[in-house]
């Protein structure tokens, strides 16, 4: 699988086929968020429902992939080399532009799946239709923290049982620990923002209107990323 996806790209480009398909799916996603985002506006409750929760498992899998892989994607950044361009472009808007995406990307991944959490629990169904309900949400610190702790236990868990099967290694130490401090993010982020909007149906809209915008800047940021690499700069990996 790795050496096919080190093969020349789809697109056109200088870009390897992990790289197109990174690309793909950084357009993908975004539109499919968007289109939710209308449905939702539009009062199509059944199809925001379907249309988000399928992109969301589509996404998992997607940088699961990414993970394993290692290939499938922009900003698998491939060394100094992997942009061709000047140094001071490199260092102004290259290095910038892509910290900003690995930026958005970690954003988009944490709000999409509390976005997920959250219209499950605010949802309602009226007449055979599903509806964001308006009563307070409002869950305690205690059991916020009883939720992350069996939460925490599986991913500890999950992190012993892979370590048996396979060798322990600081990378994918860090890896897990990572995961661990993104959903205490997760849990520590609810608590703050159910306080400012305690109207689960209320809280589903405003993060979901921030989530969509950040999404097309992920979109924007990676085309650009994309470009710089793979069509006016290529470097010696292209």
């Amino acid at each position: 699988m790795e050496e096919w996806l080190k093969e020349p790209g789809l697109l056109g480009t200088h870009a390897t086929i992990g790289a197109d398909l990174s690309q793909i799916m950084a357009t993908l996603f975004p539109a499919l968020f968007v289109i939710g985002w209308l449905q939702a506006r539009r009062h199509q409750g059944h199809r925001h429902h379907w249309l988000m929760l399928g992109g969301m498992l589509a996404m998992i899998a997607f940088f699961t992939s990414y993970y394993l892989f290692r290939q499938l994607g922009v900003l698998a950044l491939e060394g100094r080399e992997g942009f061709g361009g000047p140094e001071d472009l490199y260092q102004r808007l290259f290095v910038p532009l892509l910290t900003v995406h690995i930026v958005l990307v970690t954003l988009g991944l944490v709000l999409a799946v509390y976005m997920i959490v959250l219209g499950f629990r605010a949802q309602g169904l009226s007449a055979g239709r599903r509806i964001l309900q308006d009563d307070a949400l409002v869950a305690s610190w205690p059991r916020m923290a009883l939720h992350f702790g069996w939460i925490a236990a599986a991913v500890i868990l999950l992190f012993v049982v892979r370590t048996i099967s396979t060798e322990f290694s600081l990378q994918k130490l860090a890896v897990y620990l990572g995961l661990l401090v993104l959903i205490a993010f997760l849990f520590s982020f609810e608590v703050v923002i159910q306080r400012i909007w305690p109207s689960g149906a209320r809280r589903h809209r405003v993060v979901g209107r921030v989530t969509v915008w950040i999404y097309v800047g992920l979109f924007v940021t990676g085309s650009f990323i994309y470009a710089m690499l793979y069509v006016f700069y290529p470097g010696t990996t292209g």
